[in-house]
């Protein structure tokens, strides 16, 4: 087995403890392999060990790879901020987007995605703790920007994503990661429908779940330190 391989492993086992802890299903959490900064063959390493979805921040490195890699069957995830004069790359070449936090990148995103591809599938970024260097939609925005966003053709909203700031301890980060799922929570009771979670790194994978996520974006404790 590769590094890559044995700490994917790892990762996995991590979720399998986590959902354990929690009384949910190692089924219930999504993996999404954040391979930011590191080549094609390293997400091409990923994918033999059988990891399909990836998450990208910089959108031109990551058109990069995904033309370099399409003959493989990829799933990928955009979690990087979006500037206006990007939502067309992202548009033609990402399956989902988690960083959409306002309706003018949604509007933008909806009217460039191909109508050949399937509807891009979003997540709306909430900063649910009000860090002060994070991006996201205020939580009691959060409604009306999922709710408009729904309304637009080519795109799916399927969930909310949060990237708090460092919490000291685990009952510190599950406290912030419940006050996510409870606002997840609010979305569906007024008819939103959502499916996904999108919260945990590698550092607080553990909180996160014990929360109620149900994907964790995990990048350094699969590929290594960054670039």
């Amino acid at each position: 087995m590769t590094m890559i391989a044995d700490n994917l492993q790892r990762i996995h086992d991590r979720i399998a403890q986590a959902c354990g802890k929690a009384g949910r299903s190692p089924d219930s959490v999504a993996l999404l392999a954040v391979s930011k900064t590191f080549g094609a063959d390293a997400v091409a390493q990923a994918h033999a060990a059988g990891q399909t979805a990836f998450g990208e921040n910089y959108i031109q490195e990551a058109v990069e790879k995904i033309t370099a890699l399409k003959h493989l069957p990829l799933q990928w995830h955009c979690i990087g901020p979006i500037q206006s004069n990007k939502t067309r790359l992202v548009a033609e070449h990402f399956d989902w987007v988690h960083t959409v936090d306002r309706l003018k990148i949604a509007q933008r995103l909806s009217e460039q995605r191909p109508p050949h591809l399937a509807p891009l599938q979003l997540c709306i970024q909430v900063n649910v703790d009000g860090g002060p260097t994070k991006s996201g939609v205020a939580p009691d925005q959060a409604l009306a920007l999922a709710q408009a966003v729904a309304a637009l053709p080519r795109l799916r909203v399927r969930g909310l994503m949060c990237i708090p700031e460092p919490a000291p301890d685990f009952v510190a980060s599950c406290a912030v990661f419940t006050r996510a799922r409870d606002l997840f929570d609010q979305l569906n009771v007024a008819g939103m429908g959502l499916d996904t979670l999108s919260m945990g790194m590698s550092a607080d994978l553990e909180a996160a779940i014990a929360s109620g996520s149900t994907l964790v974006r995990v990048g350094s404790a699969i590929f290594g330190s960054r670039h």
